[in-house]
């Protein structure tokens, strides 16, 4: 249970964190400036081609080494945060082109800002097209939550191999850790669904 209240903060953390981090370089993908589509660009292709585990310990093993004292939830929380970022931010970027161009056009010619027309016009109509995918890289993100367990993260991977290291009772073990993890997901894939139907009767 201990091992779960953690699985749950840092799946919080993680899926807040990465919706955040994901609308804002998804912005810089298809931004007006080259140096700021070259950023978003460079993330996205950078953090999507190396493994999550990597990404993890760079901030586990990275940040104590430049002198940032950090602990093993911390760190593992930030790299499901940043990496599930870059899924996120091309998810919404699909999500940003599939808008009309003339939505865009309008609000010029109503006197809106760029920041101004993304925030009021734009990104709630991505968030509507792309919202399936959204859903998917959220549930992964709790699933991919596990790798805190490889850094003594205290989730729920950690609790279990500790337990099944002192009673050697793998499979019922594990086998509670897959219901925890279906407990948490189930119901976030439930909830896509049903906001899924609820934007298409909007619509």
């Amino acid at each position: 249970m201990a091992g779960l209240g953690q699985t749950i903060l840092a799946s919080l953390f993680g899926l807040i964190g990465s919706l955040v981090l994901g609308t804002l370089i998804a912005i810089l993908r298809i931004a007006p400036f080259r140096i700021l589509k070259a950023i978003g660009a460079i993330y996205v292709e950078f953090i999507r081609n190396i493994p999550l585990l990597v990404v993890v310990f760079f901030f586990f093993l990275g940040l104590p080494a430049l002198g940032v004292p950090v602990d093993p939830f911390t760190s593992g929380t930030l790299g499901l945060m940043v990496y599930t970022a870059a899924f996120i931010a091309e998810a919404i970027r699909a999500g940003i082109q599939a808008v009309p161009s003339g939505q865009t056009e309008a609000a010029r010619s109503s006197g809106l800002s760029y920041v101004q027309n993304m925030r009021y016009i734009i990104l709630p109509q991505a968030v509507k097209i792309v919202l399936p995918a959204i859903g998917n890289q959220l549930i992964n993100l709790v699933k991919n939550s596990s790798v805190l367990g490889v850094i003594a993260g205290l989730d729920l991977m950690y609790y279990a191999d500790l337990i099944n290291l002192s009673t050697f009772k793998g499979i019922p073990v594990y086998t509670f850790v897959a219901l925890f993890y279906l407990l948490l997901t189930v119901p976030l894939s439930l909830a896509v669904h049903y906001m899924e139907r609820r934007f298409a009767r909007s619509n």
